[in-house]
């Protein structure tokens, strides 16, 4: 069974603008990377808003588990099942690394022993030394306030992590890097939805789900992404 499903699911800003997101049918299942792509304005950043519950499906449904998200209590579902990496990172700027990570942990509500030490752990899992896991986000580069990203939003073990656009502003090198961690986070067991403009990208998770501004009822195209 999917980890997570949507089914029909439809989304507008107001009862007189047309849909968004238009009869959109996609199944995720946990151990697999998968890529949103299309145009702009086609509905990817909407998408991973619905799917983190930020924003409310205005039609159909989307279940985790099997259970219908609607009812499960929001803040629950986003501290607990949903890690997101925010394509601005949205990390606070007068904080460590590390420091950043705990503040997530700290927002979940979960009881994690030693949070300092596993913050440092979670920065050196996604490639960033001791040293740099003290410094202030301020000083890191853009490739390493990415590992921060993913680090704290890791850092309560959700099921499932959402990421907008997570090598839009990297080198080529660093795209590869940053996507060999997702691939790391798949293996073991998470589902991991990118939304992506990058062929190269697209090119290197196991589905690939397609949104197009079409006004009619539509399953999205899926294909298995090329090796």
């Amino acid at each position: 069974m999917s980890i997570l499903k949507m089914e029909d699911v439809c989304y507008r800003y107001d009862k007189n603008s047309p849909n968004v997101l238009n009869h959109v049918n996609f199944e995720f299942d946990a151990g697999k990377i998968y890529a949103i792509v299309g145009k702009s304005g086609a509905g990817k950043t909407t998408l991973l808003s619905v799917l983190s519950s930020l924003a409310s499906p205005t039609g159909g449904r989307i279940s985790l588990n099997g259970e219908d998200i609607g009812k499960i209590d929001k803040y629950r579902f986003r501290s607990s099942y949903i890690g997101v990496v925010f394509q601005s990172f949205n990390l606070l700027p007068h904080l460590t690394a590390a420091e950043n990570v705990v503040l997530s942990m700290n927002i979940s509500g979960k009881s994690i022993p030693h949070k300092k030490q596993r913050a440092i752990e979670l920065l050196e899992k996604v490639g960033l030394s001791t040293e740099e896991a003290s410094r202030r986000v301020l000083k890191l580069s853009g490739g390493q306030q990415q590992r921060v990203a993913i680090a704290r939003a890791i850092s309560y073990e959700p099921q499932i992590l959402l990421a907008d656009e997570p090598t839009g502003n990297l080198d080529g090198e660093t795209q590869d890097e940053i996507m060999a961690i997702f691939r790391q986070l798949a293996n073991e067991g998470k589902c991991v939805i990118l939304v992506t403009h990058s062929p190269q990208v697209a090119a290197a998770v196991d589905v690939v789900y397609e949104l197009s501004k079409i006004s009619r009822p539509q399953n999205a195209k899926k294909q298995a992404a090329e090796s």
